[in-house]
C-alpha cells in the first residue's frame, strides 16, 4: 500500500510541475521564449493584449503619444477583422503587433491542426487589415506545450511572454495594478497590460489606461525608455554580439 501511494503522490507532484510550466511566463523548460533583457537594463516593454478594444485601444493609443512612447499591441485576430481600422492605426503610429491567436483559446488543450488554424486565421486578418506580416507571437493565458511552441516557430513566429504581471483584468483601481508593476519592474522587462478583453468588445480597460500613464510618467522620469519588443529583441542582438 505505501508505494501506491508513494507513487500517487510521485505522479501528482509530476502533474503539478508540468502544469506549473505550461503555464509560468518565464519558464523555459518547455522551449525559449522572449521574456525581456534581464536587471540592469535601461529598457523597459509595455505590452498589450486582447485588442484591437474599441475605444480603451484608442484611448491607449493617445497616452503612448502623449509620452512619445512605442508598444507592442498582441491581437485577437477576429477583433482585427471586426476594427481593421484600430490596427491599421497602431501600425501608423509606429506601435509593434503581434498575434494573439483568433479566438482565444488556452493552447495547452488544442491540438496542431486547430493552433495552425488559428495562427493562420489571424496572420491573414492582420495582413489584409495592415498589410503587415507580423513575426511575433503570444499564447493566450500564457497556455503552451513544447508542441505549441515547435508549431509556432514552424510559422516563422517568435513566441513572447512577459516577466512583470499586473493582473490589471480584474484590478480594482488603477493604483493597484501600478502597485504590483512597481514591485516588479528592475529593468529590462517585459510588462504585461490588457486594451481589450477575450470575452467581448468594449469591456471597460481604463484602469489599464490610467495605470499606463502613470507608469510612463514614473519610469520615463528615472531616465527609463519604453521601446517594442521588436525594438528589445534587437538591442538585445546588438549586445551580444
Amino acid at each position: 500500500m505505501l508505494p501506491l501511494l508513494i507513487g500517487g503522490a510521485s505522479a501528482a507532484g509530476l502533474a503539478c510541475w508540468a502544469g506549473y510550466h505550461t503555464m509560468s511566463p518565464t519558464s523555459q523548460i518547455y522551449g525559449r521564449t522572449f521574456i525581456g533583457l534581464g536587471p540592469g537594463s535601461r529598457l523597459l516593454a509595455l505590452t498589450y493584449d486582447d485588442g484591437p478594444n474599441d475605444p480603451y485601444t484608442w484611448r491607449m493609443m493617445e497616452v503612448l503619444e502623449r509620452h512619445g512612447a512605442k508598444a507592442t499591441f498582441f491581437l485577437i485576430g477576429r477583433y482585427v477583422q471586426q476594427k481593421p481600422e484600430i490596427a491599421r492605426a497602431l501600425v501608423a503610429a509606429g506601435h509593434a503587433i503581434g498575434s494573439h491567436t483568433w479566438s482565444h483559446p488556452n493552447l495547452i488543450f488544442a491540438r496542431a491542426t486547430e493552433l495552425r488554424g488559428q495562427l493562420a486565421q489571424t496572420r491573414q486578418a492582420i495582413l489584409h487589415a495592415t498589410g503587415v506580416e507580423t513575426n511575433i507571437f503570444r499564447p493566450p493565458f500564457g497556455g503552451r506545450r513544447p508542441a505549441t511552441l515547435r508549431t509556432v516557430r514552424a510559422f516563422g513566429l517568435q513566441t513572447v511572454m512577459w516577466n512583470v504581471t499586473c493582473y490589471d483584468w480584474k484590478a480594482k483601481s488603477a493604483e493597484e495594478i501600478v502597485a504590483r508593476a512597481e514591485r516588479q519592474i528592475r529593468g529590462g522587462d517585459v510588462i504585461l497590460l490588457h486594451d481589450g478583453s477575450h470575452v467581448r468588445m468594449g469591456v471597460n480597460r481604463s484602469r489599464s489606461v490610467e495605470a499606463s500613464d502613470r507608469i510612463l510618467s514614473r519610469y520615463r522620469g528615472e531616465g527609463f525608455e519604453f521601446v517594442t519588443i521588436p525594438e528589445m529583441m534587437e538591442r538585445q542582438l546588438a549586445t551580444s554580439s
